[in-house]
């Protein structure tokens, strides 16, 4: 009898372990229900906000879905693109293709509500997932995708990282595929996150070479429709002005739809890299799918903002939970 009670015992003990050792591994995944211990009203906190906010400015789910694409890219989803510059070591936000960000003040005021009630628990990099899904999210009556939780903050920020990790506006479809490959992100990922280009505007500065110099000769691009070349140099004149700012989606810019593969199709997209989306025979067929089929759009946009949230996200023990998601923790 000793003996049999000393066995189980020993099951027991084992059977623990195994468990600890299962809770370990789990404890670096993201979860969709990652605060509801520790922080349940999170989620409820963001929403509330964000919807507060985009009642007077309705353009901060394209500032806000931007932000998240570009704090994903460089050094993958940990809230770098937040912080600020410290001493001579220049911040993300600073590098060129960051400076006309906009939208930190909703983090700030984000952030700083939910540490009065959960101090230290919620990050930024979730903060900034969540308020970016609800900005776009406005305007429906529900969540248009679900975010998974628990990403931990980063503590470096540099500028001269973006190099290389940012898509150009100017970039072909062999560098944009690499790029996002590197992310782990396909070919499917990169023409349905090219959608989130319908809502939002674009800088002259992002597209004037397409106006007035393509290839050096003072030409436009022949991939380019003339017609809304012409209606563009009217908008942006050469040299241009940098606070001169134009839709992305002409006419709906404001309606998060498939319409943009619409403009794409009719070879009104504002970028080289967005008109380099149809000189790839896979990628092409995609625009195509996606423009004929509204339905289709907003599921597979799900699929693949959930993957980008996933890029390199720091978990478990790395990184940390800022207080204040401009700077890291003293």
């Amino acid at each position: 009898m000793k003996m049999r009670a000393g066995y189980c015992i020993f099951i027991l003990l084992v059977s623990l372990t195994l468990l600890g050792i299962v809770d370990v591994c789990n404890a670096g995944k993201l979860s969709y229900k990652f605060y509801k211990r520790t922080c349940p009203r999170a989620e409820q906190i963001v929403k509330e906000i964000i919807q507060n906010r985009t009642q007077s400015n309705p353009s901060l789910g394209a500032r806000l879905i931007r932000m998240q694409f570009h704090d994903c890219f460089v050094r993958g989803c940990d809230a770098s693109v937040l912080l600020d510059t410290v001493n001579n070591s220049t911040a993300e936000k600073e590098a060129i293709p960051n400076s006309s960000l906009s939208g930190f003040d909703v983090i700030d005021d984000i952030k700083t509500a939910i540490e009065r009630v959960c101090p230290k628990v919620v990050s930024c990099a979730d903060i900034l997932a969540l308020a970016a899904r609800d900005a776009v999210s406005a305007p429906f009556s529900k969540p248009l995708w679900d975010v998974q939780l628990g990403r931990r903050d980063g503590m470096v920020s540099l500028a001269t990282e973006t190099n290389g990790n940012l898509p150009s506006p100017f970039a072909n479809f062999t560098s944009l595929i690499q790029l996002f490959n590197r992310k782990g992100l396909d070919v499917n990922d990169l023409v349905v996150l090219s959608g989130a280009h319908t809502i939002g505007v674009a800088h002259c500065a992002t597209f004037s070479s397409r106006l007035y110099n393509f290839t050096g000769k003072g030409d436009a691009d022949p991939s380019l429709d003339p017609t809304y070349a012409e209606a563009l140099r009217k908008q942006c004149p050469n040299p241009g002005s940098p606070t001169i700012t134009v839709e992305m989606d002409p006419t709906s810019s404001l309606s998060f739809d498939n319409h943009y593969y619409d403009i794409l199709l009719q070879k009104k997209g504002l970028f080289g890299s967005e008109a380099a989306l149809l000189t790839n025979r896979n990628s092409r067929k995609i625009v195509t799918r996606l423009q004929r089929s509204r339905s289709s759009f907003f599921p597979a946009f799900a699929k693949s903002v959930k993957k980008m949230g996933a890029i390199e996200v720091l978990t478990g023990n790395a990184g940390e939970v800022r207080q204040n998601c401009r700077v890291v923790n003293p």
